[in-house]
């Protein structure tokens, strides 16, 4: 099947496409898919939008499938940044007659587009599309590492079962027990403890996998930036922004990310050079006053966008002169820890050994991290991110 297939135009009467936009707004340089279905060759587009309009499986919050067209009304009237933007919109993926039918069409259009090496920007509809969005991947055959923005884990700590129809609150564990299991690590931002049974904290633990709590970024976003950078995927809840800012969702609550901390942690998605997929889920236009949550929704994508063209190219390790090798020995000196520094950005990763035994040519991972993880280790200790690394290679 072709691409155009899956794919409904969008009705060009509601953005004012008929009579045009500026060249200056993002409107006048997305080419859009009313009448004709854009060319999608590698090395022409960078990024590709399109709504799903599914919310079968939205717990609490039906509606959110009516969604995109909303966002896109906001989206198109922004005026573009310094950036030369090669974008173009798909359209909207249609509810298919089961929500396994629209997983499927989503996940072909997915991997799709990062074969070509297009990231796709999804516009939902339910989050259990997540699931979808990460059996994108499957065809890749490589680990992945999944980072969700969300106020709570969707996480049913009560079933093992495989063939659990995921929904907004459990397509965790469609991903979790999926076979072959090609996830590498799962990263919350965000959540909120009086929204988590302690015994899904005891699961993420045994795991390995990693999660923040949103107080771990109050004042302190940057904490957000290695870990969304080394994200493969990401996938954001709108209710993880706090009501009063985007309370256009049928469970939004009163605290949660501030507007512009959500747009900062969009930023930091575009700039990463690993992501190659982002989805924006649980937007739902019947809670919406004057648009507002809308509108901020659509200035986070803008922000990604923003931060997709000034990506600085710069995963380690080539070519080796653009970066700083720091070397640190832990106070028992049972282990030497390597630290790289980007001369381009300052950003920092760290070198984690892979176990004796291991397969690949290579001999070590690297992983993102920040300049305090480099001062723990220059103190004599073993940062914590470099043994839950470790863990998860044996």
């Amino acid at each position: 099947m072709s691409l155009v297939d899956f794919f409904v135009p969008v009705d060009d009467r509601k953005f004012g496409t008929e009579a045009g936009f500026f060249t200056s707004q993002i409107g006048g340089q997305v080419h859009v898919f009313t009448k004709n279905f854009p060319d999608i060759e590698e090395g022409q587009v960078d990024i590709a939008f399109f709504g799903v309009m599914d919310d079968r499986h939205s717990i609490n919050n039906q509606g959110c499938a009516i969604g995109p067209d909303y966002v896109r009304q906001k989206l198109y009237e922004l005026y573009a940044g310094s950036f030369k933007t090669r974008i173009v919109d798909l359209g909207n993926i249609k509810a298919g007659h089961t929500v396994t039918d629209t997983y499927v069409a989503v996940k072909t259009v997915v991997t799709s587009l990062i074969k070509k090496n297009v990231v796709p920007v999804i516009i939902g509809g339910g989050q259990d599309i997540t699931y979808a969005q990460y059996m994108a991947y499957e065809e890749l055959e490589q680990k992945v590492d999944l980072v969700v923005i969300d106020n709570k884990f969707d996480l049913d700590e009560l079933s093992d079962d495989p063939s659990l129809e995921a929904n907004s609150n459990s397509y965790l564990n469609k991903i979790f027990l999926h076979q072959p299991n090609y996830l590498f690590n799962y990263s919350n931002i965000g959540y909120q403890t009086y929204f988590v049974n302690q015994d899904s904290l005891r699961v993420m633990e045994k795991l390995l996998f990693d999660v923040n709590r949103l107080g771990d970024f109050r004042n302190k976003m940057s904490v957000a930036e290695p870990i969304i950078r080394n994200a493969s995927l990401l996938s954001f809840d709108i209710s993880a922004i706090r009501a009063s800012d985007a309370h256009a969702n049928g469970n939004a609550s009163p605290n949660g990310f501030y507007g512009e901390e959500a747009c900062q942690l969009c930023r930091y998605a575009g700039m990463s050079d690993k992501l190659s997929s982002i989805g924006f889920y649980e937007f739902n236009p019947a809670y919406d006053t004057h648009g507002q949550s809308a509108m901020l929704l659509a200035q986070m994508i803008w922000y990604f966008i923003e931060g997709f063209y000034q990506r600085k190219r710069d995963f380690p390790l080539q070519p080796k002169s653009q970066y700083l090798i720091y070397r640190s020995t832990l106070k028992d000196n049972s282990h030497e820890l390597v630290f790289v520094k980007s001369k381009k950005s300052d950003r920092w990763w760290m070198q984690v050994p892979y176990p004796n035994g291991h397969a690949g040519n290579e001999r070590y991972h690297l992983v993102p991290c920040q300049y305090e993880d480099y001062q723990e280790a220059v103190s004599g200790q073993m940062p914590d991110l470099w043994w839950r690394t470790y863990q998860k290679l044996i």
